[in-house]
């Protein structure tokens, strides 16, 4: 990308079709060195997003006033997931947000002075942002303006790892980008179509060809196919995976919840799979599955998934959409709710309303959820007991000390599929792989060792009853 200097405007600067590249612009994440203090800002969208001095600009339309200001601190936290500095926040009482400027022109003013203030580079705004909402707002208030969605997308930018996460990424964020090219400015030519130069008037009106914006869109289009071919084409290993997990009838565990929660910590105190925790909003995005059995010696799957969040982004719901699949494709989902949070209840709300969203597509109910209430030392007693009170048969634990982790994955042995035909086998020693099979798979009765071989009672599936009953005991099998 062009460098820009103090003396430079962004209408003064000719950029070449190589510097418009999509992975050039498109990409939401900041640059460093890169001045966002810009008396034009009609173009912003054509730069890479720099988050760091920010103030923040909520909208309370419903709830109380403390469930306003937990949404704003929200935002606050998400601001500096994605490095950004808060400086100050507003919220406006509304009974829904302005049309035109979200906020209204009045408190657009007081916005424009509190910015001056500060010094802030940015203002980003609690809601998604229409193109023309961000358009008033940039030309008013002279800085960059983003939504919660531009910004939760930049974080999951950030974190992605795996070539499916950042691809699924780019698709969300493109998907984002569409509708807010800018069209029609000062740099762009537009075209007349039809007899431009008949009378009437094409002088002035015929254009070079196709309008930079319309070459941005076809390039965005091409992109966003590409991606969808590429994710469809993992999506396809995903599932030979899940299939030979179903083949093997292998019970599987999901474990769900808000983001920051403590999902991947859950994971480690119960399988010890040494997956990164952090102390940050959307640590985890690319799902972990682990094996893990139970305590009587069944073998079963743990998937630690992406994490929710209020008024997660539809683009990304679309992105994840294989990932998010997975979780309710499960056996059993083990939601994970933050004792410790201000409000939780409001972070099992906004989980399941993602959840019902999923459901809703796949047209198949979710499996059966166990609630379990993490971070039990850092929570007081009172919440602990309002939390078991409104989510009845929930469990509290605390990853971080073991506390209540046995009776979780007893819990979890209870809740998951069993077997359903109970075999009664002499097994010749030679074919032992049955046996072992059994231990891994099934659920042994009783196991005693005789000369002839192993006689074996055990709940199995149908496939492995069907490799034992060249072996059954006394001619009888239930």
């Amino acid at each position: 990308m062009t460098e820009l200097t103090h003396n430079d405007s962004l209408d003064e600067i000719e950029l070449s079709p190589g510097e418009l590249e999509l992975e050039d612009r498109a990409s939401l994440r900041r640059v460093a060195g890169l001045s966002t203090e810009l008396d034009d800002v009609t173009e912003v969208e054509y730069r890479q997003l720099r988050l760091e001095r920010v103030v923040l600009a909520g909208v309370w339309t419903e709830g109380t006033a403390a469930q306003s200001e937990a949404s704003l601190a929200e935002l606050a936290r998400l601001a500096e997931t994605a490095g950004s500095e808060v400086l100050e926040g507003l919220v406006q009482r509304r009974s829904r947000p302005d049309p035109a400027t979200y906020i209204g022109s009045g408190k657009v003013r007081e916005l424009g002075d509190i910015v001056r203030a500060t010094g802030a580079d940015t203002v980003i705004c609690d809601g998604e942002l229409s193109p023309g909402q961000l358009r008033q707002l940039e030309a008013k208030l002279k800085v960059k303006v983003i939504d919660r969605t531009a910004l939760i997308l930049d974080i999951f930018a950030q974190h992605a790892r795996s070539r499916e996460g950042k691809a699924q990424v780019e698709l969300a964020q493109l998907q984002y980008l569409i509708p807010r090219l800018r069209g029609w400015g000062e740099s762009l030519s537009r075209q007349a179509g039809g007899r431009a130069g008949g009378a009437g008037g094409g002088v002035g009106l015929r254009g070079p060809g196709e309008t930079k914006l319309e070459t941005d869109r076809r390039r965005i289009s091409k992109r966003v196919a590409k991606l969808r071919r590429e994710i469809a084409a993992m999506d396809t290993i995903r599932d030979t995976k899940r299939g030979r997990r179903l083949a093997r009838e292998v019970p599987s565990v999901a474990i769900v919840g808000y983001t920051n929660a403590g999902k991947s910590s859950l994971l480690n105190a119960i399988t010890g799979a040494g997956v990164l925790v952090e102390d940050a909003l959307f640590a985890t995005l690319d799902p972990t599955t682990r094996r893990s059995a139970t305590p009587d010696g069944r073998t079963y799957t743990l998937t630690d998934t992406v994490g929710f969040v209020r008024h997660l982004p539809h683009q990304l719901v679309d992105a994840f959409r294989s990932t998010l699949d997975e979780a309710a494709g499960a056996d059993l989902l083990v939601h994970v709710v933050d004792g410790a949070d201000a409000a939780p209840e409001g972070q099992v709300n906004a989980v399941r309303e993602v959840l019902a969203g999923i459901t809703e597509r796949r047209g198949e109910p979710l499996p059966q959820e166990l609630l379990v209430i993490n971070k039990s030392d850092a929570a007081d007693e009172v919440t602990l007991a309002r939390l078991r009170h409104v989510l009845p048969g929930a469990l509290a634990v605390s990853a971080r000390t073991g506390e209540g982790i046995g009776a979780l994955a007893e819990r979890i042995a209870e809740l998951l599929p069993r077997p359903q035909v109970v075999v009664d086998a002499l097994v010749p020693y030679t074919r032992g792989e049955l046996v072992a099979r059994a231990h891994a798979d099934g659920e042994v009765l009783d196991e005693k060792h005789t000369p002839e071989g192993t006689r074996l009672q055990a709940r199995v599936h149908p496939e492995l009853a069907a490799a034992l009953s060249g072996y059954v005991a006394n001619g009888t099998s239930v």
